[in-house]
């Protein structure tokens, strides 16, 4: 029995998208929503979170500590579960702070997390040291990495996948946005262990494909171990597109301002700009392309992270 915790509201629904497949004459469009695992707000990162804290207790924790950009879905979420749990949560956070928070950071606030402010390129140094010190104090932290994508975190996608086939569709292609790798790689472990043949490309948010294919491999490889004998996957076999990069991470261009808006006055829903925007405006460029059959069965994998929407950097450009 691998260790977990619940505080996930599972299954999400799987829902049929007909308006937008009619909008893009293209293929059968459903969507997953991990959008609305609970959690502040909802997101894929309850699914990890669940087998990360159950780790922390183990190791008797009582201070969680991981990092990320200043609109991280992750942290909120991290904060979210520490608070729910009675620990205290220690953010490091890339960006400038804003005088007035808004979107996630505002949120992050509003749970009480301690935020430790970082240049992007030595965020993994102030990581360690926040780290070093929290130990030093006697709070006993807990580190977790970006976006919890280790082979614990995984775990929580190799479970979402299981849940994806008792719900009893099938899927040619399941799109999902990929950047830390975890999701992916638990979509990825899950497949193979259930020999689905469901195709999973992951649509690279910043990172060039061959190093995130590298990154799900290994993550998929180690997580394979709590099952059983290790799986070595190769990363030849991990579908990634990283031709929808844009402007980099967190920047906000035109074909996702398109897919946002597209899919609230299709189908109602909300995307985030950085993670399902991007992925969700690569599907509509791959859909365009003629990439798909019109025949086939897409599923797109809602990650969450609409809070983000209401970061003013953001709102002030999709208005």
């Amino acid at each position: 029995m691998i260790p977990r915790v619940r505080v996930a509201h599972l299954p999400t629904p799987l829902e049929a998208m007909p308006r937008l497949s009619a909008a893009l004459h293209g293929p059968r469009l459903w969507v997953k929503r991990d959008d609305l695992t609970g959690l502040a707000f909802g997101g894929n990162k309850t699914r990890k979170l669940e087998f990360v804290l159950a780790e922390a207790q183990s190791h008797g924790a009582r201070t969680l500590i991981t990092t990320g950009a200043a609109q991280s879905n992750h942290c909120r979420q991290t904060a979210a579960l520490a608070r729910r749990f009675g620990l205290d949560c220690i953010l490091v956070l890339s960006g400038d702070p804003e005088q007035v928070p808004s979107g996630n950071l505002l949120l992050d606030h509003l749970l009480g997390a301690e935020i430790v402010w970082a240049r992007r390129d030595e965020r993994d140094a102030v990581l360690r040291q926040t780290f070093e010190e929290a130990w030093a104090a006697g709070r006993r932290p807990h580190l977790i990495p970006l976006g919890a994508s280790d082979e614990i975190g995984a775990l929580g996608y190799v479970f979402a996948l299981d849940e994806l086939i008792r719900q009893g569709e099938t899927f040619d292609w399941i799109i999902v946005p990929s950047s830390s790798g975890g999701t992916q790689a638990g979509l990825v472990l899950g497949a193979r262990r259930a020999n689905l043949s469901s195709r999973i490309l992951g649509i690279s948010i910043d990172h060039p494909a061959g190093e995130l294919q590298q990154t799900v491999a290994a993550l998929a490889s180690e997580a394979s171990e709590r099952f059983g004998p290790r799986i070595l996957f190769d990363p030849a076999e991990v579908l990634v597109n990283d031709q929808y990069l844009g402007g980099g991470y967190g920047v906000l261009g035109e074909p996702e301002i398109e897919a946002i808006r597209l899919f609230a006055r299709e189908e109602g829903l909300f995307l985030d700009p950085v993670y399902t925007g991007r992925a969700a405006a690569a599907l509509i460029g791959l859909i365009r392309e003629g990439f798909f059959k019109e025949t086939d069965r897409v599923l797109f994998w809602h990650t969450g992270g609409a809070t983000a929407l209401f970061a003013d950097p953001y709102a002030r450009q999709l208005v």
